[in-house]
């Protein structure tokens, strides 16, 4: 148990790096579940604000490239980044996917 949670703190830990690196421009393209985060940016929209409107295919196309089961892992980071995590894993079911097993948008 204690393994695990030392896992997920590193695992944390290298994704606040990675956003840090990305935000300050150390980086030409850096990837977080397999997606260049700079493409993100395409999704924005279909999660910002009470009522999003549906996902573009370009966003959709975006998250169709990532490891799904990823995106559940960092969802507790998502607020820090501005982002609903309930509005971002929908993204999941709005583009066609199925949401990886123990993954909740609540």
């Amino acid at each position: 148990m204690a393994k695990n949670n030392l896992n997920v703190l590193i695992l944390n830990w290298l994704v606040f790096v990675a956003l840090l690196i990305t935000l300050f421009g150390g980086a030409k393209a850096t990837e977080i579940c397999n997606i260049d985060i700079s493409k993100l940016n395409l999704c924005k929209a279909a999660i910002t604000g009470k009522n999003p409107p549906k996902p573009t295919a370009r966003c959709c196309a975006v998250i169709k490239k990532g490891q799904l089961s990823c995106f559940c892992r960092y969802k507790s980071l998502l607020p820090a980044l501005g982002i609903n995590p309930t509005k971002a894993l929908a993204l999941i079911k709005k583009c066609g996917l199925k949401p990886p097993s123990g993954c909740r948008e609540n």
